[in-house]
C-alpha cells in the first residue's frame, strides 16, 4: 500500500513543497522515516502513533516507510505531522485513494489529535499557489494567515477528526461544512494605517534639528546617528519614525508578514502585518541573534526589522563583532547564513537608526559636568568601527532642551503633519524610480548618482569647495548627494539646490566634528 501527499519545506523566508510518500508492506513491524530530516522531524513518528491511536485509529503491525523527498533538502520544523498522518491513512485504506490529491498538508499533532499553530505558512501556502495548488489543510490557527494569498482554498482545521472525515467524505457540500474555506475579506487583506495608535512627534518638546533630520531619514530611508547626553530625547525621536515614514506597499507587507511567519511571531488571527517593524535589541546581543542563526537557521533582530526601524540605543556598548556584521547587510539588504545543516538567505533591508552619548559620561561639551579626557572621548567613540559609521548618512548632535523650551505653549509638529511631507517625498521617489530595483533616494548606488542627482553649475562649483574644505571621501560625497535629494524632494523641487547641499552637508557624520 502506497501514498503520496503534498507538503512544504523552508529555505529561509521562500519555500519548496515536498512530498511526503508513505509506504506500509508485509515484514517485521517497524516505522522508518528518510529524507534528510531534522531532530523536530524524526520526533514526528511518536506523535503521529500516538495520536492516531488516541482517535481510535491504530497502526497495523506491518513495515512503515515514510520518506520526505527531494531528499538533498534539509527538512526542519513541525509541520510535516499532518501530511504524514494524512498519507498513512490514505496508505492504510481509510478513504479512497486519490483523495488528497491537490492538497497541501500542514500542521503538528498533540498527542490527543488536536492540530497545533506551526510556523512559515505563508511562504509556503505563496509557494503551493505558485506551483498551481489550490488547496491547503493548515492548522485552524494559521488559516487567517494563508488566506492572505489568492488563488488558493485555506481550509483551517483543529483536529485529525477534521481532515479525516473531510478527506473521507465524496461530497463537495458536505466537505465544505467540516472545513469550510477560510475567507479573508478585502479590509483584511489592505494594508491598514494603524499609525494614529503609535507616539507622536508632538509629544516631543525642542529638537528641532533631530526632528529635521528623522524627517529626511523617514522619507529617503537614509541611516541616521544622534548623540546627545541622557535625556535629550535621542529614544523618544528613535521611537516615533516608524509613524512619519511612509506606508507599507502590499508587496512589502507580503514580506515582512513572511519573515514573522518564518520566525515564528506572527499574531494568531493576523492575515497581512500594516506597520512597518521597529527592532530595539539590547545591547548585550550577541552576534547570532541580530543577524540570525543557530544550528537551525531562525531570522535574526536585523531581518524582524526588514522594512522597518532597527534601533540600536547606546551604540558604542555593542559588541565591536555584532556591530561589524551589519556591514554587508546594509549594503547587500540581505544576510547569507551558511550553517553544516545548509545555507539560507533572508530579507535585512532596514533603516539603522542609532544613538550614542558624546562621551563616556554623556556630557561632553559641558565642561561643568563633563570630567572625560580627550583621549577617553577618542577611546569612546572609536568603539564604532569606521566602516559602519561611513553606511550612516545622516548625523545630527542633540543638546538638553531647556526650561522655556518643554514649557512652551505652541504645540509640537503631530506625525500627521510630518508624514504628509514624507509621503509626497516618497511619491516623487516612486515615479522617478519607476521600472529599477531603487526604491528610496538612500539605495541609490554610487554609478547612478549622476543621473538621479544631477547638479547645475552654481552646485557643482559648491561640491568642488566641500570636497575640498571638509575632506571629504567618495562615499561621504555620495552621500551627500543622496541626502540632498531627499531635502529637495521633501520641498517638491525638481533638482538640486545650492541650499539643499549645504542643509545635507551639516548632517555629515565625522567623530573630529565633537572633538573639536
Amino acid at each position: 500500500m502506497y501514498s503520496t501527499v503534498v507538503s512544504g519545506a523552508l529555505l529561509g523566508v521562500s519555500a519548496c513543497l515536498v512530498s511526503v510518500e508513505v509506504d506500509i508492506a508485509q515484514g517485521l513491524p517497524g516505522f522508518s522515516m528518510v529524507g534528510s530530516l531534522g531532530g523536530e522531524v524524526k520526533e514526528s513518528r511518536e506523535r503521529v502513533t500516538v495520536a492516531l491511536k488516541n482517535v481510535g485509529l491504530n497502526l497495523p503491525p506491518k513495515r512503515i516507510t515514510v520518506n520526505l523527498s527531494p531528499a538533498d533538502i534539509k527538512k526542519e520544523g513541525n509541520a510535516f505531522d499532518l501530511p504524514i498522518a494524512a498519507g498513512m491513512l490514505e496508505a492504510m485504506g481509510y478513504f479512497r485513494p486519490g483523495a488528497a490529491e491537490g492538497i497541501l498538508f500542514l500542521g503538528e499533532l498533540g498527542l490527543n489529535g488536536e492540530i497545533k499553530k506551526v510556523r512559515g505558512v505563508l511562504p509556503i501556502v505563496r509557494e503551493a499557489v505558485s506551483k498551481g495548488i489550490r488547496q491547503c489543510i493548515v492548522p485552524a490557527a494559521n488559516a487567517r494567515e494563508g488566506a492572505a494569498i489568492p488563488g488558493i482554498k485555506v481550509r483551517g482545521a483543529g483536529h485529525i477528526r477534521d481532515v479525516f472525515r473531510f478527506l473521507e467524505s465524496e461530497e463537495e457540500e458536505e466537505k465544505e461544512r467540516l472545513l469550510p474555506a477560510e475567507q479573508a475579506d478585502s479590509e483584511e487583506l489592505s494594508v491598514r494605517d494603524d499609525r494614529e495608535s503609535m507616539p507622536d512627534f508632538s509629544q516631543v518638546n525642542g529638537q528641532e534639528a533631530a526632528k529635521r533630520a528623522a524627517e529626511i531619514a523617514a522619507a529617503g530611508f537614509h541611516n541616521l546617528l544622534m548623540v546627545g547626553p541622557p535625556g535629550a530625547g535621542k529614544s523618544m525621536i528613535a521611537k516615533r519614525i516608524p509613524g512619519i515614514m511612509p506606508r507599507l506597499t502590499p508587496e512589502e507587507s507580503l514580506e515582512v508578514t513572511s519573515v514573522l511567519s518564518v520566525a515564528g511571531l506572527l499574531e494568531e488571527g493576523t492575515a497581512l502585518v500594516g506597520e512597518r517593524p521597529f527592532q530595539s535589541p539590547h545591547h548585550t546581543i550577541s552576534q547570532a541573534a541580530l543577524v540570525g542563526g543557530s544550528a537551525s537557521p531562525k531570522p535574526g533582530i536585523i531581518s524582524l526589522a526588514h522594512r522597518g526601524v532597527l534601533f540600536l540605543d547606546e551604540l558604542p556598548e555593542f559588541r565591536r563583532a555584532a556591530l561589524d556584521s551589519l556591514r554587508q547587510p546594509l549594503e547587500e539588504h540581505k544576510i547569507h547564513i551558511c550553517r553544516a545543516g545548509g545555507n539560507v538567505t533572508y530579507p535585512s533591508d532596514f533603516m539603522l537608526v542609532c544613538a550614542m552619548n558624546p562621551c563616556p559620561c554623556g556630557y561632553y561639551p559641558d565642561k561643568s559636568r563633563c570630567s572625560c579626557t580627550v583621549p577617553q572621548i577618542r577611546k569612546y567613540m572609536g568603539k564604532v568601527s569606521g566602516p559602519i559609521l561611513a553606511r550612516i548618512d545622516l548625523c545630527v548632535e542633540l543638546q538638553p532642551v531647556d526650561l522655556p523650551g518643554l514649557r512652551k505653549e505652541r504645540k509640537a509638529e503631530s506625525s500627521r503633519e510630518i508624514r504628509a511631507r514624507v509621503q509626497r517625498a516618497r511619491q516623487m521617489q516612486m515615479e522617478r524610480f519607476a521600472g529599477t530595483e531603487c526604491r528610496f533616494n538612500g539605495d541609490i548606488e554610487g554609478t547612478n548618482i549622476e543621473k538621479y542627482c544631477p547638479l547645475g553649475r552654481e552646485e557643482q562649483e559648491l561640491m568642488e569647495r566641500l570636497y575640498q574644505s571638509l575632506q571629504l571621501s567618495a562615499r561621504a560625497y555620495h552621500r551627500i548627494l543622496k541626502v540632498a535629494r531627499t531635502v529637495a524632494d521633501l520641498e517638491g523641487a525638481e533638482r538640486i539646490r545650492a541650499e539643499h547641499l549645504l542643509e545635507a552637508s551639516f548632517y555629515r557624520p565625522s567623530a573630529e566634528y565633537w572633538l573639536g
